[in-house]
């Protein structure tokens, strides 16, 4: 419930997307639905992420699913677009029913210690996103040091991001564990200044069931259970479900190996 599962590839198609927005429907085969009796629950991700030509085909795919549809704007993993070419990107794809904007910093703005440049164009982007929620991905990976990572994460939450994310999936280094606590002091400190609540999303080689468990604890442990639930915490995830789909088959599987067994005894 709380992944943001995601297509962001050359070669998405309208069809890849139709069938990300039916995993995303009905995220688990019906045999491990049943198996865990869980049949008469919902549990969904939170939403879908694509690029922006394909926001109305998701939209329409989980329209009246709750199933939210972010589209990653403004120019991509590398925000190097121009502003204004930027901001019309945000608007197009709110226009075309995006709730959720995943916006990208231009990298050089921290390099440059051009911290109220920076704030501007965040502060524009917020502006651009009207009623939608802004993600601010920072691009953990090129930004070099803790410092620059914890300034710019501030400057985000100052400029109006409800989320802050870690990173494209694009770059060399994804979501690490230190960057990932540098950001989530970062969240507590504005909360503890401010009393607004930030959002986190990590992303990027976060493949694995296990791997996710890091991550939740690393929230729990430093910004407590409200961080664990989906307004305040995605997963930014194309592989996760598969691989915690199998770990709950392989749990089944394990489960009626034993209830066999003791069956026979």
């Amino acid at each position: 419930a709380c992944m943001d599962l995601t297509t962001l590839n050359s070669n998405d198609t309208e069809e890849r997307v139709r069938r990300l927005c039916a995993k995303a429907i009905n995220p688990f085969r019906r045999d491990i639905v049943e198996g865990l009796g869980i049949s008469g629950e919902i549990i969904r991700p939170a939403a879908v992420c694509v690029y922006h030509p394909f926001v109305a085909t998701a939209v329409d795919a989980v329209r009246g699913t709750g199933i939210h549809v972010a589209a990653v704007s403004t120019a991509f993993p590398h925000g190097l677009a121009p502003l204004s070419t930027r901001l019309q990107e945000i608007e197009a794809s709110v226009r075309d029913g995006a709730d959720e904007i995943d916006v990208v910093i231009p990298r050089g703005l921290v390099f440059g210690a051009k911290w109220r440049g920076l704030y501007n164009e965040i502060v524009s982007m917020r502006a651009a996103c009207g009623d939608a929620h802004l993600k601010v991905i920072l691009g953990t990976g090129d930004l070099a040091t803790l410092r620059n990572v914890m300034l710019a994460s501030m400057v985000a939450m100052m400029a109006g991001a409800d989320f802050i994310k870690t990173s494209t999936g694009k770059e060399s280094v994804n979501a690490t564990l230190p960057v990932g606590l540098a950001m989530v002091r970062a969240i507590r400190a504005y909360f503890e200044e401010t009393g607004y609540l930030i959002g986190f999303k990590p992303a990027g080689g976060i493949s694995t069931a296990k791997a996710s468990l890091d991550w939740l604890v690393l929230m729990k442990e430093e910004l407590g259970r409200p961080w664990l639930e989906p307004d305040l915490f995605r997963f930014g995830a194309s592989s996760l479900l598969t691989d915690i789909e199998r770990q709950l088959e392989h749990h089944l599987t394990g489960h009626y190996s034993a209830n066999h067994r003791h069956a026979m005894a």
